[in-house]
C-alpha cells in the first residue's frame, strides 16, 4: 500500500511517501521520500510560532513540497507517483485551526482527483498524537539503512510510553498497537512549553528546547536547586507551570544570570540556570515513567515527540531501562519533531483498525 502522508499542525510542512505491508501484528514501512519545510526563520523574531503566518507559510509550501516528493504538480499534471497511491493520511488534529486546515484542504483536493483515478483510494484522518506515539516503530533495525523498519517483538509489551512535546506531556501504558491507558498528563503547561518560555526568560532565541539544552552543557545541574513539581505526587499527572515561574522569580533576583548581558558571569550563571532547570524538568519526567513501568511490571519504555530529541532526556532513560533490564525505544532524531512519516504510519494503524475520523481540523483532538 503507498501512502501520501500530510502534517501541517504546527510550523512544519511536512510531506512523506511511504510504502506500508503486513497486518497489525507485523506491519512494515519502507520510506520512498520525506520532505518537511521548516518555518522556524518566520516565527523566531516572535518568539513563537504565530497561526497565521503558519496558515500563509503552509499555503505557500504545500505545492513546492508536495512537487518535491511526487514528481508533478498538485494540479493538471499529476504524475505517476500520485497515480500509484493507495491512500493519503493527513493530520487532522490536535493543533493549530488554521494550520490544520491547509493541510485538510490541500488532502481533500488531491483524494478528489485521485478517486477518479483509482476508487480503492482512501483518505484517512490522523491523530497527530497517535503519529507520535507510534514514531516508536521507526527505531527498529533497518533492512535498508534509514529505509525499512520493522515492528518491535510482541514481548516488548506491556510498554509504558511518554510524549513529550511544546503542547502535550502524556504517559500512556501500551497493552498492544491498538489498546493503550493514558495513565496521566500535564496539567498546566507541558514540558516543550515549559523549555520554550524559559529560554525566552534567558534570551535565547526560539525554539527554546534547542538553546536550553546547548546551554545546559555549559552550565552545572546542581547549582540551583529548582522544584520538581508533584514528583511525590501519587498520581501521573505532571505540573511545569510551579517550575517556570520558579526560574522567573530567580531571574527576577539575579539579574546578572542573563547570558546576554554578555560578561563571563552572566555567562556562567545562564548556563546554570539552564542546566538546573533542564535537570529538573527531567528529572520528574524520569521519576514518574520509572515508577509507572515497576507498577505495571512494563517490558520496555517508549519515548516520543519534540523533547525526546533531548540528549538527556534520552540517556537518562535509556540507564534506568538498562537499571530494570528493559528495552528502550525512541525514534531516530529525524522523526522526533513533526514530520510526514509519523503521519504516514499511524495512517497506516488507522486503516488497518478501520478507525476513520472526520476530515476537518480538529485543534483539541485528543488521544
Amino acid at each position: 500500500m503507498h501512502i501520501l502522508a500530510i502534517e501541517t499542525s504546527c510550523d512544519e510542512t511536512a510531506l512523506a511517501l511511504l510504502e506500508a505491508t503486513g497486518a497489525l501484528s507485523a506491519p512494515r514501512f519502507k520510506i520512498l521520500g520525506n520532505v518537511i519545510s521548516s518555518q522556524i526563520e518566520v516565527h523566531r523574531p516572535w518568539g513563537g510560532v504565530v497561526p497565521n503566518l503558519a496558515k500563509r507559510e503552509h499555503l505557500k509550501n504545500l505545492p513546492i513540497v508536495f512537487e518535491e516528493i511526487i514528481g508533478g504538480p498538485a494540479s493538471h499534471s499529476w504524475g505517476p507517483g500520485l497515480l500509484a497511491l493507495d491512500a493519503i493520511a493527513v493530520t487532522v488534529g490536535p493543533g493549530l485551526e488554521p494550520a490544520l486546515w491547509t493541510g485538510v484542504n490541500f488532502a481533500k483536493e488531491l483524494y478528489k482527483n485521485l478517486k477518479k483515478k483509482n476508487k480503492k483510494s482512501k483518505l484517512v484522518g490522523v491523530n497527530h498524537l497517535e503519529g507520535h506515539l507510534y514514531s516508536f516503530l521507526l527505531a527498529q533495525k533497518t533492512e535498508t539503512p534509514n529505509s525499512k523498519f520493522l515492528i518491535p517483538n510482541s514481548r516488548l509489551f506491556p510498554a509504558i510510553a511518554l510524549i513529550v512535546s511544546g503542547g502535550h506531556t502524556i504517559l500512556l501504558k501500551m497493552d498492544s498497537l491498538t489498546k493503550w491507558k493514558k495513565l496521566g498528563e500535564t496539567r498546566d503547561d507541558a514540558v516543550g512549553e515549559a523549555f520554550d518560555k524559559v529560554a525566552k526568560m534567558l534570551d535565547l532565541p526560539y525554539p527554546g528546547g534547542p538553546e536550553i539544552q546547548r546551554l545546559a552543557k555549559q552550565g552545572n545541574p546542581h547549582a540551583i536547586e529548582f522544584p520538581r513539581p508533584m514528583i511525590h505526587d501519587k498520581s501521573y499527572d505532571f505540573s511545569y507551570s510551579g517550575l517556570k515561574t520558579s526560574v522567573l522569580y530567580y531571574l527576577r533576583d539575579h539579574k546578572e544570570a542573563r547570558p546576554l548581558a554578555g560578561s563571563r558571569v552572566s555567562q556562567e550563571l545562564g548556563a546554570d540556570v539552564a542546566a538546573s532547570f533542564q535537570e529538573a524538568a527531567l528529572e520528574v519526567l524520569v521519576t514518574k515513567t520509572v515508577r509507572a513501568t515497576k507498577e505495571y511490571k512494563s517490558k520496555s519504555i517508549f519515548l516520543s515527540g519534540g523533547v525526546a530529541a533531548n540528549v538527556s532526556l534520552r540517556e537518562k532513560l535509556e540507564i534506568e531501562s538498562k537499571k530494570l533490564k528493559i528495552s528502550f525505544i525512541a525514534p531516530p532524531m529525524d522523526f522526533n519533531t513533526d514530520n510526514g512519516v509519523m503521519i504516514g504510519v499511524a495512517g497506516y494503524i488507522s486503516y488497518l483498525r478501520k478507525k476513520n475520523r472526520r476530515i476537518t481540523a480538529q485543534a483539541n483532538l485528543s488521544l
